[in-house]
């Protein structure tokens, strides 16, 4: 049941800072509107099959019934058809809700109809889908939203019916627990094939040799008068050759052969509604392996089947062979134009469809989920039509519009798309960088955009944009505004400036709406002089162009400079950065002088200035409060008043930091840090602050003091037009640009003195674990940190004392540089390469930067005539294209000359070793390889050979629509399961999953994430099986979507294997751990902290089927690990030592048990003292092993003593209990069970609910004490 929650629409900060529970509980000031009536069941008598039931929702289109009959076994084969109730067709785009007399139990009756061109189209293309339903290839080759999963190979099919046949009994004896010797630690061999194992469905159930279409279409006119749509040519697998007629009425055989057109019907002509009926007729072989293929496809999980929303790539492949299709051949030739999802008329309207779904009414739930879902739609159909088109632009494919000139400038337009390329073309950008900053353009762009869409204010758009990097091209498409190819560009801007500042203009409309984003963005309104010294008022930087399009629209457009520019890479003659900048080397030269501030930044160094202003408030609010105490003590009035005075000035001038100091974030807290007593703020007492006329001054001291635009309230905005080349401003402002530029300078300092520590602080005490470079990329954009400060984080880590405990860190950072700078070189290497030479210019590249083999020598094939054509290529290269055999005498030393001289400072690169240290260069340069065993060592040949070499495939950007209602019942839910009350946590997050549907459709990240929590909260509370079942999705999902060694989806397979441990099945469990250590191992290799926890799950469950020997290999393992990333006094060592003592037991090894359980013992009595649980249970432990060895040593003692005669005691050699390992693994694991009465509940959330008052009302103080810790552990100043 879905709940709608009007009053939705208000203030967004209102809304962001709001506690996500308001969303559920204020239901007495919000109208509560039932949106999803339940559901019915319909008889459905399809021809051929007998009545079966089919539960349909009130809110499902007759079309999605169609969808439904299309994908069922025994229906599969029909496309054709229409749905009678009581003899009346019903029309597809209803509502079911909305058609008369259809009930519970209606019968819908099936139809055949007679067939068009574009019917019998769509039915062989079904039918080619069907056939190739099981087969992997368009996954492999990252067509059509296909990608892999590798789930069901380890699982034996669904994990629904798994286990279920076996006894628990013996379950034991069944099971297989050695791992492959390449997964066990400490192993040498880090093969690559593993990484995609073969599917035993897979394997090729070959029902037709040959089906495609006939070269005597289109049917001449005669023909076409007697119904002939199109002819058909198929080869069965009995090797029988056929030419097929697709008339209005069906298929039948006709008499042409290869050479000789005779379309009359064969005798029998076999005439079919549906092309499967007719060749189960002629061929034997088609209808048992169709049959059986259907079977097959049925059985899978539908998330193994379903399109994912965008094109995820992988970059390994099986040779495999290359079949004859109708279909991909069709669609490779016409581009897919005239058949655009089928929809009637030519190419879409990209630009109209885009803007028409945001304006969509968004009044209530059901209106925005109908919104959202077709924003969401059509973004994804246009970033797959950019794609493609993009990648068709640099193919050669599309003609440009304005050919004559060089390639460099060219423009394209392809499906109603405009494709421009990332070259400086034009000397637009000289001043700023030309190419490099060229290149940097769409990227910011791309960010304004998001930006932009994600205020989301009415009546202002902006355009479809995806930033397509493909073969060393950076290719921007965008939707086309409406008349703007008509018009001149200076016509055409009525806002902003078409020349970086020189000529300015400005309108009122576009002034009012880019007022109301503003706030949310954080631009300052100001003013800007034109060329002829007029002030010209802006609300975004000049570079933003305003164009009213020919349907009346008010587009933005250029949104490069959106946010602020970086200071730290800068350089600004006379202006000096903060000193914390300039410590470490800042302002440095970069590439380009388009560095910005990311907007994530920009949120924490506001928010962080928010705490600093309620501080400063309340302190001197505090002091005059306590002037005013102090002086209705005092009698003397004149000394009363002199009191009064004298210390509000004392106060502020220790508040305030004088002009000439900059205000950096660090040195103001320095300067502002009280007693904890002190700092206490009352809330009460902060409202004070805004309603008493008297503390009026107190807020403009802090105003000032923070930088504030506003001299009454907190408001802190960015000028994005400060240090812009050839923009100038009224000298009337000068204060204003004063001020602007200190807090650009602050925000500089912010990010290298606040948000790099912390985040290195975050690794250090293990809250952020990144596994591989676009996981660490993430967690620094999510702190607002740049990647070209990735320099600058390595160096803060080399210099730690604590270097150690995140060596894996500078490794993967470390790994991640030298990939950036690598992929900086191939992309101009490729730009110089023509067509025929690719494959052997990009091996040629891979040898150099990852082979042993000194001296990579570029061989061009022998039998392929490239030598004697290439004096003649050379006269006729592409314009611009460079010099097309140069990348020919690239060597291996001269490359890493070039990447070492990309970046700019001096780090030890740590040796990697594995497949790790390779899997991040090939993401990174897209190419897409064979997998097989490479040798990266040997000196005497090099590793990759152009056959190896399969593909390039490209980096799509694009902006992400949002499900905001979804994700807000997603944020209530978690926070009501971080509150304890878990059912109600969980009915949201179901509420959350229900929505995300509605929007994304069955498959997303998003989802996933949903899909996640819920199954941990379904083991949480008992029901293992729903765990279960969820987790299996959200696995599956996250290897569609994400890419199956993607390291959420190691996480995804270890909470997979838990549950599965949980249900009982023991060898599925260690299957999925071992596919979970082998993926890590690929991604990050053995040496990372998030290893250890993998390695004691294996252990455990090693422990509990009682393989005593391996399971300790991991569990020592995993304690090597721990003691090195944790410390040797850490809590979880101490947890590892447990571990390993308890397999000792097992194996009746008590010295050695007793030996780790008493380092064990030692931790907990150092680190919690006597008196914890924790140290009582290690103590009362290490009594029973001592009991136990002593037993032992007597019983070995009689032995001795009286050879066969002696009397054994019998000793207690238990196996471990299933229930105690999964007691440890939910340890381990992290999930605790804690047994608590009523009472014990009902005082825990009130506890919970306490502390987050504090926690509201004390945030500062965290913030403070957060920082003290920070300058205790991490040397800033070094």
């Amino acid at each position: 049941m879905t709940l709608e929650l009007t009053g939705h629409d208000q203030a967004e900060e209102a809304d962001s800072k709001q506690d996500g529970s308001a969303d559920a509980e204020d239901a007495n000031e919000q109208e509560v509107i039932v949106i999803q009536d339940t559901g019915f069941t319909v008889k459905i008598q399809a021809p051929g099959t007998e009545p079966f039931d089919l539960q349909v929702s009130p809110q499902e289109m007759v079309q999605e019934i169609h969808q439904v009959l299309m994908d069922r076994e025994d229906t599969c084969h029909r496309t054709c058809f229409s749905l009678q109730l009581d003899g009346n067709v019903l029309d597809n785009f209803a509502e079911l809700k909305s058609i008369e007399g259809l009930q519970e139990g209606s019968l819908l009756k099936v139809v055949e109809e007679p067939y068009t061109v574009r019917e019998a189209r769509i039915h062989v293309r079904h039918i080619r889908d069907l056939l190739k339903s099981l087969d992997p290839s368009d996954a492999y080759n990252g067509v059509d939203c296909n990608s892999l999963s590798f789930l069901s190979v380890f699982t034996d099919g669904d994990l629904g019916d798994t286990g279920k046949r076996k006894k628990k009994g013996n379950e034991l004896e069944q099971i297989d627990c050695t791992p492959p010797e390449h997964i066990l630690p400490g192993s040498k061999e880090h093969p690559l094939v593993p990484l995609q194992p073969q599917n035993k469905d897979w394997k090729p159930m070959q029902c037709l040799k040959v089906l495609t279409m006939s070269g005597w279409n289109p049917p001449p006119g005669n023909r076409k008068m007697h119904g002939d749509l199109m002819y058909l040519y198929i080869v069965t697998v009995e090797d029988r050759h056929v030419s097929i007629t697709a008339s209005t009425r069906g298929f039948y055989l006709n008499q042409s052969t290869t050479y000789t057109f005779n379309p009359k019907p064969a005798n029998p002509s076999f005439l079919s509604h549906s092309l499967v009926e007719l060749l189960s007729q002629i061929s034997a072989a088609f209808k048992k392996n169709f049959t059986a293929l259907q079977k097959k496809r049925v059985q899978r999980h539908p998330f193994e089947r379903i399109a994912t929303p965008f094109q995820v790539y992988s970059w390994t492949a099986p040779q495999s062979d290359h079949a004859m299709d109708c279909v991909r051949a069709e669609d490779a030739y016409t581009s897919r134009l005239g058949y655009e999802e089928h929809i009637p008329g030519q190419t879409r309207d990209w630009n109209e469809e885009l803007q028409t779904t945001r304006e969509l009414s968004r009044k209530n739930l059901p209106e925005r989920l109908l919104r959202e879902r077709a924003i969401f739609k059509v973004h994804s159909d246009f970033a797959a039509a950019a794609t493609r088109g993009a990648m068709a632009v640099i193919d050669g494919n599309v003609m440009a519009i304005n050919p004559g000139e060089e390639t460099r400038m060219q423009m394209f337009i392809w499906n109603n798309i405009f494709f421009s390329l990332g070259f400086d073309v034009r000397d637009h950008y000289r001043e700023l960088g030309g190419d490099a900053a060229a290149h940097a353009a769409p990227t910011n762009d791309l960010n304004g955009v998001r930006a932009y869409s994600a205020v989301d204010v009415e009546g202002l758009y902006t355009l479809g944009t995806v930033v397509v990097d493909y073969r060393g091209y950076r290719v921007t498409a965008q939707s086309i505004i409406p008349g703007i190819l008509e018009r001149e560009q200076e016509q055409s801007v009525i806002y902003g400036s078409i020349d970086f500042g020189k000529t300015v203009v400005s309108h009122p409309k576009y002034l009012e709406l880019l007022e109301k984003t503003s706030r949310p963005l954080k631009v300052q309104h100001h003013a800007v002089l034109n060329e002829k010294d007029t002030a010209v008022e802006l609300c975004s930087s000049v570079e933003c162009k305003g164009i009213i399009g020919n349907d009346g629209r008010h587009y933005i457009l250029d949104l490069l400079r959106t946010f602020p520019p970086d200071l730290n890479f800068l350089p600004v003659e006379g202006e000096e950065l903060a000193p914390e900048s300039q410590k470490l080397g800042f302002p440095r030269q970069h590439r380009h002088r388009l560095a910005c501030l990311r907007q994530e930044l920009i949120e924490a160094f506001v928010e962080h200035r928010y705490l600093l202003f309620m501080k400063m408030a309340a302190l001197q609010l505090m002091q005059q409060k306590a002037n005013k105490d102090k002086t209705a003590a005092l009698h003397d009035t004149s000394t009363a008043d002199a009191e009064s005075e004298s210390k509000p000035q004392a106060l502020e001038a220790s508040e305030k930091v004088p002009d000439g100091m900059p205000t950096s974030p660090t040195s103001s807290e320095s300067t502002l840090t009280p007693d904890d007593s002190e700092a206490t703020i009352n809330l009460d007492f902060l409202w004070n602050i805004f309603t008493d006329p008297k503390s009026r001054e107190v807020v403009l001291n802090a105003c000032k003091a923070v930088g504030s635009i506003s001299n009454t309230s907190f408001d802190i905005r960015f000028n994005p037009d400060i240090f812009s080349p050839g923009v100038h401003f009224p000298d009337d402002s000068t204060d204003d640009i004063q001020k602007q530029k200190q807090l650009l300078k602050d925000t500089a300092a912010f990010l290298v003195s606040c948000q790099i520590p912390s985040f290195v602080k975050d690794c250090l005490d293990h809250s952020s674990l990144p596994m591989d470079g676009a996981t660490m990329t993430e967690a620094l954009h999510q702190r607002g940190i740049n990647v070209r400060y990735l320099g600058t984080v390595l160096e803060f880590v080399d210099n730690m004392p604590a270097k150690a405990q995140i060596e894996h860190i500078y490794r993967i950072g470390i790994s991640e540089l030298i990939t950036r700078c690598a992929k900086h070189i191939f992309k101009t290497y490729l730009q110089g390469v023509e067509l025929s030479a690719l494959s052997a210019a990009v091996s040629h590249f891979l040898n150099c930067l990852l082979s042993s083999f000194p001296d990579a020598v570029a061989h061009l094939p022998a039998d392929e005539l490239v030598s004697r054509r290439k004096s003649r290529k050379r006269r006729n290269r592409v314009p611009g294209g460079g010099d097309n055999t140069t990348w020919a005498s690239l060597t291996p030393s001269e490359l890493w000359k070039n990447i070492n001289s990309e970046h700019f400072i001096s780090l030890v690169c740590p040796r990697t070793n594995g497949v790790c240290s390779y899997r991040s260069r090939f993401l990174s340069l897209r190419c897409f390889i064979l997998i097989k065993e490479y040798n990266f060592d040997s000196r005497h040949k090099p590793a990759f050979t152009e056959e190896d070499i399969l593909n390039i495939f490209p980096v799509v950007k694009h902006v992400n629509p949002k499900a905001s209602d979804a994700f807000h019942f997603f944020q209530s839910g978690q926070a009501k399961v971080q509150q304890g009350f878990l059912k109600e946590g969980c009915e949201l997050i179901n509420e959350a999953l229900n929505l995300f549907n509605n929007v994304y459709g069955a498959m997303h990240v998003e989802i996933c994430a949903c899909l996640r929590l819920l199954a941990r909260l379904n083991y949480i509370m008992g029901d293992h099986p729903e765990a279960l079942s969820n987790q299996q999705k959200a696995v599956l999902m996250s290897e569609r979507v994400l890419g199956i060694e993607h390291p959420n989806t190691i996480q995804e397979y270890m909470h997979l294997a838990l549950y599965c441990f949980a249900n009982g099945h023991l060898s599925t469990a260690l299957k999925l751990l071992y596919r979970a250590r082998y993926l890590m191992l690929v991604v990050c290799g053995e040496d990372h902290p998030e290893m250890a926890l993998l390695d004691s799950n294996i252990g455990l469950v090693l422990h509990g089927v009682m393989e005593y020997d391996l399971s300790l290999r991991f569990l020592e393992n995993a304690l090597a690990i721990n003691s090195k990333y944790h410390g040797p006094r850490s809590l979880k060592v101490a947890l590892s030592h447990h571990l390993v003592a308890r397999v000792y037991e097992s194996k009746a090894e008590f010295r050695s048990a007793l030996q780790h359980e008493k380092e064990g013992y030692t931790i907990y009595k150092n680190q919690v003292g006597e008196a914890h649980e924790k140290t009582k249970e290690s103590s009362e432990y290490l009594k029973y092993l001592t009991q136990q060895a002593v037993a032992l040593q007597r019983t070995m003692n009689e032995i001795y003593k009286n050879g066969s005669n002696a009397s054994i005691m019998p000793l207690k050699f238990t196996a471990p209990s299933m229930a105690s390992v999964l007691e440890q693994l939910n340890i381990i694991n992290g999930i605790i069970f804690i047994p608590l009465s009523q009472k014990d509940l009902e005082n825990l959330k009130a506890e919970v609910q306490r502390r987050q008052l504090m926690q509201n009302s004390g945030k500062i103080e965290e913030q403070q004490a957060g920082q003290l810790e920070l300058d205790d552990k991490l040397p800033v100043d070094d």
